[in-house]
């Protein structure tokens, strides 16, 4: 196709926004920009939506199942992926639980113990008192010192840039944390939310998780998890609710380049499955991949320093998928200490599995086992599934894969904040959106989400477009 301009989007007859990107932070970016008048177009390489959190169809000799690549999970208090929720009309398909409750399952000792994360209705801090007093995996001793460590946490500011420089570790032991405690407690929080154990964590993130989840108001922390697959709301109702609300949506479309135009406006290459040399032209151009792949399209100058993209790090997940032959499992899900198995979840109805159940085994921070071969991962992990559920021991396992994200989630090192970038750059009418900008949370939907409406509403400010940010209301 030779070089052109849609003559739908002429640059300057009106206000005009092209995103590039079709993950949370470039959906919620173009409906938030689309919803303030302009004329919005989503550029997405892949032939979905949806980004790193997505689903597909496999062929098992269970039957064809729909799988998301990983299990994703949110909090109460996230209130801006509440919001993309919301927007999407999709609200009921991931439901919060009544009250957090987690259920802990030591197989360490001699003997498997169950223990449960949960809180009361009690206001802070005592919201949580009556599970510490009696959570069996640590002793009277380490239960107080849990308690001491998360007062003085509840003290710190996260927004302090000198945080940003501690090692969450360190300031654990510091404050008398037992290797126990950090093991039983801590990192079961830091894994699933940072996708780091606490020895590789920025205390700035980790103040910000734990102070705006477990210490800020009592059901902050409550889980919510999707019954439906991830593509049915991140791409099936997402793509919906973006064409009615006018965006035009270019999947298979990848950008090649940027640059401005002699009137001002921005210059968009794009390659079009089966086509090449396309250029669309806009006002407004924001900026939603992956850190690594936004340098290599920032035009010179729009970063004073652009090489910090490059230095954010990034973390692994492996998920672990088993279909057995029959139900092993009795609750929604459970995490496991004392063992290489994390995060264990029933995912039989959101697959469509009729016959037996799918339990998918979430490993956050997995650098060790991300490459492993497939077979070597059957041999490590079913037996430890087998020492954690009793009823899987004479079950058949009719099926086991594995999907591998490498570069997950960015890392939440000490000193990644200095490094993320805000949302504005150099270049006026380009924007930066995605998890691992400067949104203050550790990469996640809710990064990613309030990452795309920051953007939007940096740009409409620029334009001088009256809007009203659904992020200062979802805060």
């Amino acid at each position: 196709m030779a070089a052109s301009t849609h003559p739908e989007h002429p640059t300057r007859a009106g206000r005009t926004a092209i995103v590039v990107g079709g993950g949370l932070a470039g959906i919620t970016s173009a409906l938030a920009l689309a919803d303030a008048g302009l004329r919005v177009t989503l550029l997405e390489g892949r032939p979905r939506l949806g980004g790193a959190a997505f689903s597909f169809r496999r062929p098992s000799p269970a039957g064809e199942l729909t799988i998301d690549n990983g299990q994703h999970v949110y909090l109460r208090c996230c209130t801006a992926y509440g919001w993309f929720l919301d927007r999407v009309g999709a609200r009921h398909l991931a439901p919060l639980q009544d009250r957090l409750d987690v259920p802990v399952l030591d197989v360490g000792r001699a003997e498997p113990r169950l223990g449960r994360l949960r809180r009361t209705a009690l206001p802070v801090p005592l919201h949580l008192a009556a599970t510490l007093a009696t959570y069996p995996h640590l002793s009277p001793l380490e239960r107080a010192a849990v308690g001491r460590a998360a007062l003085a946490l509840k003290s710190l500011d996260p927004h302090d840039p000198a945080l940003d420089g501690i090692n969450f570790g360190d300031w654990l032991r510091s404050k008398g944390q037992s290797a126990r405690a950090i093991q039983a407690v801590w990192d079961v929080v830091a894994v699933a939310t940072l996708n780091a154990r606490s020895a590789q964590c920025s205390l700035g993130l980790a103040t910000m998780v734990f102070k705006t989840g477990l210490l800020t108001k009592p059901g902050h922390a409550d889980i919510g998890i999707p019954r439906v697959p991830l593509g049915e709301l991140h791409d099936t109702r997402a793509r919906a609710t973006l064409e009615a609300a006018g965006v035009r949506v270019e999947l298979r479309s990848r950008v090649t380049g940027i640059g401005r135009e002699a009137d001002g406006g921005w210059g968009v290459e794009v390659e079009t499955a089966p086509h090449a040399g396309t250029r669309l032209t806009a006002d407004t151009v924001v900026l939603a991949l992956p850190q690594q792949e936004a340098h290599g399209l920032l035009p010179t100058g729009a970063l004073d320093d652009p090489g910090r993209l490059l230095k954010i790090g990034t973390a692994p997940i492996l998920n672990l998928h088993v279909v057995y032959d029959r139900t092993v499992l009795r609750r929604p899900f459970f995490v496991a200490i004392g063992t290489p198995v994390q995060w264990v979840f029933d995912r039989t109805d959101t697959s469509g599995l009729t016959e037996g159940q799918y339990l998918a085994v979430s490993q956050s921070a997995a650098h060790d086992d991300i490459d492993q071969p497939v077979a070597r991962l059957r041999e490590r992990y079913l037996p430890e599934l087998a020492r954690l559920l009793p009823a899987a021991r004479g079950a058949t396992v009719r099926d086991f894969f594995v999907t591998r994200e490498r570069t997950a989630t960015f890392a939440p090192a000490p000193g990644v904040g200095r490094l993320r970038p805000p949302a504005t750059t150099n270049a006026p009418g380009l924007y930066l959106a995605g998890a691992w900008t400067a949104t203050g949370w550790p990469a996640t939907m809710e990064s990613a989400v309030r990452s795309g409406l920051t953007a939007a509403d940096a740009a409409l400010s620029e334009l001088g477009r009256p809007h009203r940010s659904p992020l200062r209301e979802a805060v």
